[in-house]
């Protein structure tokens, strides 16, 4: 068999590989293998084909993998949904007691609850949205 057959197939061995461990360093593995094997159609003898494969793959495995890891872990910079209205202020419509009440947040009426159930907050108050559970919005008053 020749050897950028090899090379071809190992490339398409790690690639499965990785889509398996998502770590991005036998994806790097496969690149290296697959350039090495390019470079073995060429007709580079066997012992460059090993140099090739090493190289490629340390440049990867230390430059671009690390990029690739820190792309996937940043963690995620807009907030969609009911996540995004947490933190943001809320305007008490009625009353808003540990049990129930009503809240404006950003001109959608919500029902609401006091996070701290011992307080009672009345209309027309701004209050700070804590965490929403379902469809009921926990909110705390502002000083």
């Amino acid at each position: 068999m020749d050897p950028w057959l090899i090379w071809l197939i190992a490339a398409a061995v790690l690639a499965v590989a990785e889509i398996f461990t998502l770590t991005a360093a036998l994806g790097m593995l496969s690149a290296a293998a697959l350039v090495t094997a390019v470079c073995a159609a060429t007709g580079l003898p066997l012992p460059f084909q090993f140099l090739v494969f090493a190289v490629v793959a340390a440049i990867t495995l230390l430059f671009v993998r690390p990029l690739a890891v820190r792309h996937v872990l940043r963690p995620q910079a807009v907030r969609f949904g009911i996540d995004a209205l947490v933190g943001r202020a809320a305007y008490v419509v009625s009353e808003v007691s540990g049990l129930d009440g009503r809240v404006r947040i950003d001109g959608e009426e919500w029902t609401a609850r006091a996070y701290d159930e011992t307080l009672v907050i009345p209309p027309g108050k701004t209050v700070d949205v804590i965490e929403i559970s379902g469809t009921t919005a926990f909110v705390y008053p502002r000083d």
